[in-house]
Formats: C-alpha cells, sequence, structure tokens
C-alpha cells in the first residue's frame, strides 16, 4: 500500500489498488462522532458532490437501520437513494453499499458497486479515530482505479468538512 498524508492532524490516506483508507482524529466521544457523521450528512457532505446541485439539495440522509437507504432529497421532493446500509451498529460501525458509478450515475445492482466501512474506534472520552475503508473499486468496471483516484481527493475533502461539523458546539 502507498502513503499519501497531508497535515500530521488530519486526515491520512493510504490507497491500494481497488481500495482507500482515510482515517482521522476527532475531539468527540464515539457517540458524537458517529450521530455526526449519520445524522448530519446536510451539514458536512460536499454539495457538489450530489445530484441535485449546491442550490437545489434539501436533505441527505441515513435511514438508521440494516437495509436502510442513504439517500438525497432535491428539488420538488425528488429522493435519489445512492447507497444501501449493510450493517449499523451505533457508535462503532457503519457499512454501505456505494450506489454511485465512475460517472454519476445510479448504480442498481449492489454486485457492481463499491463498499464503505467506516469504524469510530474511542481513543479518549472525548476522542475518537474515524477510519474510513472505501473497498472493492473493482466491481465498478474499466473506470475502477480512476475512480478510486478521484475518491481519493473526494474522501479527503468530504472528511475535512466532515472534522469542522464534528468540533462545531
Amino acid at each position: 500500500m502507498g502513503q499519501e498524508m497531508t497535515e500530521p492532524a488530519d486526515v491520512r490516506q493510504d490507497v491500494a489498488q481497488y481500495s482507500l483508507r482515510s482515517s482521522l482524529l476527532v475531539p468527540a466521544s464515539a457517540e458524537r462522532a458517529f450521530a455526526v457523521f449519520t445524522g448530519g450528512l446536510t451539514d458536512w457532505w460536499v454539495r457538489e458532490y450530489t445530484w441535485s446541485g449546491p442550490a437545489a439539495l434539501a436533505e441527505l440522509g441515513v435511514e438508521p437501520r440494516a437495509g436502510g437507504m442513504l439517500y438525497e432529497i432535491g428539488p420538488h421532493g425528488f429522493r435519489s437513494d445512492w447507497g444501501r446500509v449493510l450493517t449499523w451498529d451505533p457508535p462503532r460501525r457503519l457499512v454501505f453499499i456505494w450506489q454511485i458509478g465512475p460517472d454519476r450515475v445510479p448504480v442498481p445492482d449492489p454486485a457492481q458497486a463499491s463498499e464503505v466501512e467506516v469504524l469510530f474506534l474511542p481513543e479518549g472520552p472525548e476522542r475518537t479515530r474515524v477510519e474510513v475503508e472505501h473497498r472493492h473499486f473493482d466491481r465498478h468496471g474499466e473506470a475502477a482505479e480512476g475512480y478510486r483516484q478521484a475518491l481519493t481527493a473526494g474522501w479527503h475533502e468530504l472528511l475535512s468538512r466532515y472534522l469542522t461539523s464534528v468540533t462545531r458546539p
């Protein structure tokens, strides 16, 4: 695995051919870290990364259960589902299918979608290591490596914004 690092206190990333691991330390309990990650997507997700776009996005959310959907609500209440929860284990673990293709088109078949696992590992009463592994890029076909490269930058931006959101009172 290659190592791509940013600021020491920031997001750290390790990449392999078909996976990406990102981690960061957040100044919050695992309960708060999990709650902000899952319940506050609209606050920290990059709006330009949505189908609705910054002006029309109304909400991003996660249905809090295994089998629940990750979704976006856009103009006129239109809903787009872009993932499915495989594991819902607050405040320790979240696993979901990433059903967005390299061309930003929905991927209805989970066997052709990548997967994201998020771990919330307490390192003290108000410190949690958040580890995100986005894996199985090979399921996206020929564009897999380019997509992994694009999402390396994408996850760095997302997690930097997430950190800012977690640290807000």
